[in-house]
């Protein structure tokens, strides 16, 4: 589970940064960069060690 919070994290940022700066998508855009640091956050808090 903690691969899969990691993978759409990461998918996410990468949304971001390709929304950011490719073109203007209002405030969707943030909101998922919002919900990937979210889920980096949980990770690291959870403590969990990916094997």
């Amino acid at each position: 589970m903690g691969n899969l919070l990691y993978l759409i994290a990461v998918i996410l940022v990468i949304s971001w940064a390709i929304g950011f700066f490719a073109y203007s998508a209002g405030g969707l855009i943030h909101i998922l960069l919002i919900v990937a640091i979210i889920a980096v956050l949980f990770r690291v808090i959870s403590g969990r060690k990916a094997v």
